[in-house]
């Protein structure tokens, strides 16, 4: 019976950190479907999608033996990581049919900017599936910039006009530039 299980992983970024990881998932009979790591503050921070085989008369065995090494990678390795199963997406309703876009937001670093942009989107049904930001001095003043991006699914249904209002609205209240591709 074909399992599949989110691991994450986060701790102090060393030598050796994804091998650590890879090795709990191949010596499980996992297969690494997917994945993104990432380095932030001197910290390692990992998300992977695995695929293995579990027993069809114990279904909870490859779980509790990948969560049994996660708790042992915590204390021989100070890696703290969790595993969660993926559950069937079956008898689930059929996703809306979506447009993908990209957002691209820059301006002088200031508390609320994640949020509202977020908060804004959440309202207006359009998920967000990738996001990446980070925080560097201008080079002209020095002043902190923040810069994220940001793939989107927006209903086909969400008119576009209306999400470019709303952006630059949002975008006049924060001062900040964003664009949409």
């Amino acid at each position: 019976m074909r399992q599949r299980f989110i691991m994450t992983a986060f701790g102090k970024d060393r030598l050796g950190f994804v091998a650590d990881m890879a090795r709990v998932i191949y010596e499980n009979g996992c297969n690494l479907e997917d994945s993104t790591m990432t380095n932030l503050a001197d910290e390692f921070a990992m998300i992977f999608l695995v695929e293995g085989q579990g027993d069809p008369s114990n279904p909870r065995h490859l779980l509790d033996r990948l969560s049994t090494e996660c708790r042992r990678l915590e204390m021989e390795k100070g890696i703290s990581a969790f595993v969660r199963p993926i559950t069937s997406s079956e008898g689930l309703p059929p996703k809306e049919k979506v447009s993908r876009h990209t957002l691209h937001v820059e301006g002088l670093d200031q508390a609320g900017i994640v949020y509202k942009i977020s908060r804004f989107l959440a309202e207006q049904r359009i998920n967000i599936t990738h996001f990446e930001s980070h925080s560097e001095p201008s080079p002209q003043t020095g002043a902190a910039m923040y810069r994220i991006d940001l793939t989107t699914e927006v209903p086909v249904q969400v008119d576009l006009g209306n999400l470019e209002e709303g952006l630059s609205r949002i975008s006049n209240e924060l001062n900040v530039d964003i664009t949409i591709e």
